[in-house]
C-alpha cells in the first residue's frame, strides 16, 4: 500500500471511532455534551415534566496530535425528547424521579472516501434511579442513566451507523448554587462505562470476520457559570471529556500509528455563551454556542443546542 492510500486508510478507521461524538445521546457519545448547564443539579419538585433538545453540531475529525484529518468531517441535526417524573417518594432524604430521553438524529458524514446520509433513531436512554435534595441555595442529584443499543448500526460503515452497538452505564453527580444576588454555578459530573461491540469491522470491509471493539470509559462534565437579570439570564457554558481507558480490539490495546497515539484515548474541552429566559408559569428556554478546542482522537467543531424545559 502506498503512503497516500495508508493515509486514507487511517482517516478512515480513525473516523469510525470518533464518529459517535456527533451523536444526541448520553455517551460514545450516547450523551450530547453541554445540554445540561442552567440548573443542571435542581431537579424540579414533584410532578411531570417534558424536555426537549434540539441542536445542530459540525465538526473536522482530527487525529492523536490534535491536527485535521483531511477530508473527513461531519453535520448532524438532532432532536431528543425526554420525559422526566420526581415523586414524593423520599430515599436518603432525596426524592426519587425517573425519566426516558427519545433522540432522532441526521447525519451527514464524510470520510474521505465519499459522504453519506442517514436520518433515524438514536440510542435511547432510560434513568429508574433520579434523588435530588434542595436548599435554599443549594440544589443536587445523583442519578444512573442506561444507554440502550437502539440506534440504526451497520458494521463497516460508519458514515450509516447513529446507534453506538453498545450498551452502557453512566453514573451521574450534578449540583447548582443559585446565590441570593442572581448568580448560578452548575455543573454535572459524567462516567461512562461501556460494554463492547461484538459486530465491529473495520471500515468498508465488509466480507472480513467480524471483531469485539472495546471502546474506552470516559469522564464528562458540562458546567455554567451565570447571572440572572428578572426572568432573563446570561452566561458562558460548556464541557469537557477526558477518555481514561485504551480501546481495545479482541481484547488487545489498539497500538500507535502515525495517526494517534496507543488507545486512542479522546479528550475535548468547549465553551460558549449561553442565554436563559423563564416564564411566569415556570416554562424555561435556553439557547448555548460551544466552540470546542484540544481535541483529541475525535471530532472538532462547533454545537448549538436550544432547549425547552414545561411542567405537565
Amino acid at each position: 500500500m502506498n503512503g497516500k492510500l495508508r493515509k486514507l486508510a487511517g482517516a478512515v478507521a480513525l473516523a469510525a471511532l470518533a464518529i459517535g461524538s456527533v451523536q444526541a445521546k448520553e455517551g460514545g457519545d450516547q450523551y450530547p455534551n453541554g445540554a445540561e448547564t442552567w440548573l443542571a443539579g435542581a431537579v424540579p419538585p414533584p410532578g411531570n415534566y417534558f424536555l426537549n433538545y434540539f441542536g445542530y453540531y459540525s465538526g473536522d475529525l482530527v487525529d492523536g496530535s490534535g491536527k485535521k484529518v483531511a477530508g473527513a468531517g461531519v453535520d448532524a441535526w438532532f432532536n431528543a425528547f425526554r420525559f422526566v417524573q420526581t415523586t414524593e417518594h423520599k430515599i436518603l432524604g432525596g426524592n426519587w424521579g425517573w425519566h426516558v430521553i427519545v433522540p432522532v438524529v441526521h447525519q451527514d458524514v464524510n470520510l474521505g472516501f465519499g459522504g453519506k446520509s442517514k436520518l433515524g433513531l438514536g440510542d435511547i436512554t432510560i434513568n429508574p434511579f433520579i434523588l435530588s435534595w434542595h436548599t435554599k441555595n443549594w440544589h443536587w442529584a445523583a442519578a444512573l442513566d442506561i444507554n440502550l443499543p437502539t440506534g440504526a448500526y451497520k458494521s463497516g460503515d460508519p458514515r450509516t451507523s447513529i446507534g453506538a452497538n453498545y450498551w452502557s452505564v453512566e453514573p451521574i453527580f450534578a449540583f447548582t448554587y443559585m446565590g441570593d444576588t442572581g448568580w448560578e454555578v452548575s455543573a454535572k459530573f459524567m462516567y461512562n462505562i461501556k460494554s463492547k461491540n461484538k459486530d465491529f469491522r473495520q471500515p468498508l470491509a465488509f466480507s472480513d470476520p467480524k471483531a469485539t471493539y472495546e471502546s474506552g470509559d470516559e469522564f464528562h462534565m458540562d458546567y455554567l457559570v451565570g447571572k440572572r437579570f428578572g426572568p432573563w439570564a446570561v452566561g458562558l457554558s460548556g464541557y469537557y471529556l477526558k477518555q481514561t481507558t485504551n480501546d481495545k480490539v479482541n481484547g488487545q490495546t489498539i497500538g500507535a500509528t502515525p495517526f494517534w497515539s496507543e488507545g486512542r484515548k479522546g479528550e475535548v474541552f468547549a465553551i460558549g455563551p449561553t442565554v436563559s429566559y423563564t416564564t411566569k408559569g415556570g416554562v424555561h428556554f435556553t439557547g448555548q454556542w460551544n466552540r470546542e478546542t484540544s481535541a483529541e482522537n475525535r471530532f472538532e467543531g462547533d454545537k448549538f443546542i436550544l432547549k425547552l424545559i414545561m411542567p405537565l
